[in-house]
């Protein structure tokens, strides 16, 4: 008997799997924090013998190569990546033996890197899983522009041939098990669901289902903007990223942590967009810990920037610090625990701004007051509509474009409420009057609100 266990790495939205029989595993595409792994290898009572790679991440920095020396593991790596670290270059039909008559098969399947490349676990010769990585994904690709521009659309016509492939050398029943697509900006689409099988996605996957030049050119065409830190993602994988370090930081004091942001530094502060906004110290950039805090903070700070975070609790800040860790932003600088009283200088008030609903902007609207309606949306989200008369400045784009914000009371808003708190933050910070709109997009309408879906 066979199992395979899967690890959710949410605020990525990516996954890995500890797969194997009764004694030894193969760990697939490790996270960062492998502690992970290694607790769930031991409650299976497994040695792990075997770490694989689907291919170099864009998106996240691996845990494989410490995962590997930890355990003492053969490190599979696909042969075309050019890697700084010793590994075991796997080839398209390799075979891995992970327990008695359990065998990990290599199957080439480029389209999202060239040397992408998914792992087949067999039980007897006989296929029972598929870990697909950034190929085949739960109603979707990987996306194919996140090497080089000019390799977009031949990799684009590889990810075609790739799940073709999967899907006529696969039985129907086997479960597709991918690293990406579940909120993930490496997926091409809004790719998820909890699992899918081999027939379940020649029956509805667009890969699957449409002819070579129809998927490249809307694949091609949805393809959503790219987080800045993916830039540093593939160079620290390439280069072999070091062990990682979750003991606690520094603590900062009051002092500290005013002296920091006097020096340009970014100090975060993790509550939740309520509390933030009800009392906060000025200066400081609200990221949720609840929220994508590792995607959006990574996406928008200036990569290398020290960055001190404030937490209510240990617990938030131990969770924040090790999300961070899995896209490259290792230390904290500092650290502090508590509430704005225990954070700005005795005698200063905190900062803080309003938060609103569609229908309150709607309401200061008709009552002639001099609104300024930002939104933070990305362009393929503002492209189904948008509040008329608002101007677009995309969350990732904000703290750049500043200046393109006209004078007024900004009500700025996204899709849901959590990126319209780190804008209202970033504008607080810049000392504009701000309002944060925390509603759902819908409701804009049903406030009375005009949306427009043409210029």
């Amino acid at each position: 008997m066979f199992f395979v266990d899967t690890l959710e790495t949410e605020g990525l939205g990516n996954r890995s799997y500890l797969a194997g029989g009764a004694r030894t595993a193969v760990a697939v595409d490790p996270p960062r924090d492998i502690d992970r792994v290694l607790a769930r290898a031991a409650r299976r009572g497994v040695r792990i013998v075997a770490v694989a790679e689907t291919h170099v991440h864009n998106d996240y920095v691996t845990g494989g190569l410490e995962l590997a020396r930890l355990t003492g593991a053969r490190y599979l790596v696909p042969a075309g990546a050019e890697v700084a670290y010793t590994r075991v270059p796997v080839a398209d039909g390799d075979l891995e033996p992970v327990d008695e008559d359990l065998t990990l098969r290599a199957v080439a399947t480029p389209g999202h890197t060239p040397h992408h490349t998914s792992y087949v676990l067999q039980e007897a010769g006989h296929a029972v899983a598929a870990f697909t990585g950034g190929s085949l994904l739960i109603g979707g690709v990987g996306r194919p522009d996140l090497v080089e521009p000019r390799l977009t659309e031949r990799l684009a016509r590889a990810q075609h041939a790739s799940v073709h492939r999967l899907a006529a050398e696969l039985a129907d029943e086997v479960p597709v098990l991918p690293t990406h697509g579940f909120g993930s900006f490496c997926s091409s689409s809004a790719a998820g669901g909890e699992g899918g099988t081999i027939g379940g996605e020649k029956a509805a996957n667009p890969g699957l289902l449409q002819d070579v030049d129809t998927f490249v050119k809307e694949l091609l065409a949805g393809l959503d903007d790219v987080p800045a830190y993916y830039a540093h993602m593939g160079p620290a994988n390439t280069g072999g990223p070091a062990p990682v370090d979750l003991t606690a930081p520094r603590r900062a004091d009051a002092e500290e942590i005013g002296r920091r942001l006097a020096a340009g530094e970014w100090v975060v502060d993790l509550r939740g967009r309520v509390a933030f906004a009800a009392g906060h110290v000025a200066g400081a950039f609200n990221f949720e810990v609840d929220g994508q805090l590792a995607t959006y903070l990574a996406w928008m700070i200036p990569w290398g920037k020290p960055v001190t975070l404030l937490a209510e609790s240990a617990e938030d800040l131990a969770r924040a610090q090790r999300e961070l860790t899995r896209v490259g932003i290792d230390r904290p600088a500092a650290a502090s625990v508590g509430t704005p009283a225990d954070w700005i200088a005795d005698g200063t008030a905190p900062a803080a701004f309003r938060r609103g609903t569609f229908a309150d902007l709607a309401a200061a609207r008709e009552r002639g007051a001099d609104v300024v309606v930002v939104d933070v949306r990305r362009d393929g989200e503002r492209a189904g509509g948008w509040i008329e008369g608002s101007v677009h400045l995309p969350l990732h784009q904000l703290h750049h474009r500043l200046d393109e914000v006209p004078e007024g009371t900004v009500w700025v808003h996204c899709a849901g409420g959590m990126r319209a708190a780190i804008a209202a933050s970033v504008l607080d910070a810049a000392g504009r009057e701000v309002v944060a709109v925390d509603d759902g997009y819908a409701a804009a309408a049903e406030a009375g609100l005009t949306l427009r879906t043409t210029d």
